[in-house]
């Protein structure tokens, strides 16, 4: 049920984000009594970092929250399954279990096109769980997508009128 609730948070936030002009995506990460030590969501266009990822910037914060950078006995829970370069960073970070909601067919690392979490080279194995919420997480990232495609050839059809 706190999964659940987190990520009706989460899904919330990435609303929001999405109206920014970022890919409406949020992460959190939790520790084994289930408080948030670390939140983030996507900063690639504002914060022009290629590595600005949900699942990096709470990572980030909750090291610096604990001090440490293991993260056995914790939870990262976000809307979208992560990339493969998340999942990496997860798995050096031996994160204890991750959580998200839609699956990525295109670029997930956490079992849709890669499992980077139980691949054979891993040093460690995280739990992972994947769908909770899925259907609410994917409409919202078709929605936000559509938008997007809208605007830009709301624009294109604009440049060429002026041409």
């Amino acid at each position: 049920m706190q999964c659940r609730c987190w990520m009706l948070r989460l899904l919330t936030r990435a609303k929001q984000l999405g109206g920014l002009g970022e890919v409406p995506v949020s992460a959190v990460v939790l520790d084994a009594d289930g408080r948030c030590i670390g939140h983030g969501s996507n900063q690639r266009h504002r914060g022009r970092d290629p590595l600005g990822h949900a699942e990096l910037i709470a990572l980030r914060q909750a090291a610096w929250l604990r001090s440490d950078w293991r993260f056995n006995d914790c939870t990262l829970i976000v809307t979208l399954e992560p990339c493969p370069m998340c999942a990496g960073a997860l798995t050096q970070a031996r994160m204890g279990q991750v959580i998200f909601a839609a699956h990525d067919p295109k670029r997930g690392g956490l079992g849709s096109t890669i499992n980077l979490g139980d691949h054979p080279s891993a040093h460690h194995k995280m739990r992972v769980l994947g769908g909770v919420m899925e259907v609410e997480a994917r409409q919202q990232l078709e929605a936000w997508f559509k938008q997007q495609r809208q605007r830009f050839h709301e624009n294109e059809v604009t440049l060429t009128r002026t041409d």
